[in-house]
């Protein structure tokens, strides 16, 4: 593939399951096509993943030299981060915890070799 360029958002505000599904949508896009569909996908979380995306394309044509043109989505990566724990009452006295998770972003991008 090349030189690898890696651009990675931590402690973003949901889950790892919510924030995979947008990730699935753009690995082994090129970058140009990933952004638009990033643009207008209806998830909140979209508008972090584009950011993240902006930066590996940055760091690719400012830190590497390398042709914005010709970038591909080498990998998305999702893990998970802290749980924030929360109690919620209830009925009767009794109460309910009430989990706000949080996930790691990490994308790699690379250069497309010419045929």
């Amino acid at each position: 593939m090349g030189v690898l360029v890696k651009a990675s958002s931590r402690n973003l505000r949901t889950s790892a399951q919510k924030l995979n599904l947008v990730a699935a949508m753009i690995r082994k896009m090129k970058v140009s096509d990933a952004l638009v569909q990033l643009a207008f996908c209806p998830k909140r979380i979209a508008i972090d993943v584009r950011k993240c995306l902006q930066s590996a394309v940055a760091n690719a044509e400012n830190n590497m030299g390398l042709d914005i043109d010709s970038l591909v989505v080498n990998s998305a990566t999702v893990g998970k981060s802290f749980v924030m724990k929360r109690v919620r009452t209830r009925a009767r006295g009794r109460s309910a915890r009430i989990n706000k998770p949080f996930s790691n972003l990490y994308i790699t991008v690379s250069e497309k070799e010419e045929n």
